[in-house]
């Protein structure tokens, strides 16, 4: 949603308000406030929420083939927190924690696999449910991640285990 600075409103030639109204932006001449159409938000929101998600994805993919090093967030080496803590912070300026239990606790959970968008957050989590390994969901099954001592970051299947799921991304 855009916002107008009340002055410029007044100044907007009939041909600007129209489009403004098309794009669902309305703006009331001298007034404060901008309302949008409710179905105009919904896909600029779902929109927004999709180019966020391909920065997250392109700056995770960027990291690929990266050493895993325990307790490193980057720029050189990354273990799977410190994957995450970098992604999200290059591609949004989001600073979030280096601990995967610590970014579940951040994160907007998510009940169900099924509800999962590229560029949510996925964690594996013990019998008592704390959360040990994080990845960005890629779509498909599949995630980026730092998967463990000798490894780099890669593009993998989510393999069985215990899994929850989180949102960091807002529309």
């Amino acid at each position: 949603m855009r916002l107008l600075h009340p002055a410029l409103s007044t100044r907007l030639s009939a041909v600007a308000v129209s489009a403004a109204v098309a794009a669902g932006t309305v703006v009331a001449a001298g007034a404060a406030s901008v309302a949008t159409a409710p179905a105009a938000h919904a896909s600029t929101g779902s929109a927004t929420f999709v180019a966020k998600a391909d920065r997250v994805l392109h700056v995770a993919y960027n990291q690929r083939g990266k050493p895993y090093r325990y307790g490193a967030a980057g720029p050189n080496a990354f273990d799977c927190s410190g994957l995450v803590l970098y992604v999200f912070h290059r591609a949004l300026g989001k600073n979030l924690p280096h601990n995967a239990e610590m970014q579940y606790r951040d994160s907007r959970h998510i009940r169900y696999r099924r509800n999962l968008r590229p560029g949510d957050l996925v964690f594996q989590v013990d019998r008592h449910g704390y959360a040990f390994h994080v990845g960005i969901y890629a779509g498909h099954g599949y995630m980026w991640d730092a998967p463990h001592t000798g490894s780099h970051v890669q593009r993998q299947k989510m393999w069985p285990a215990r899994w929850r799921y989180g949102r960091i991304i807002r529309s």
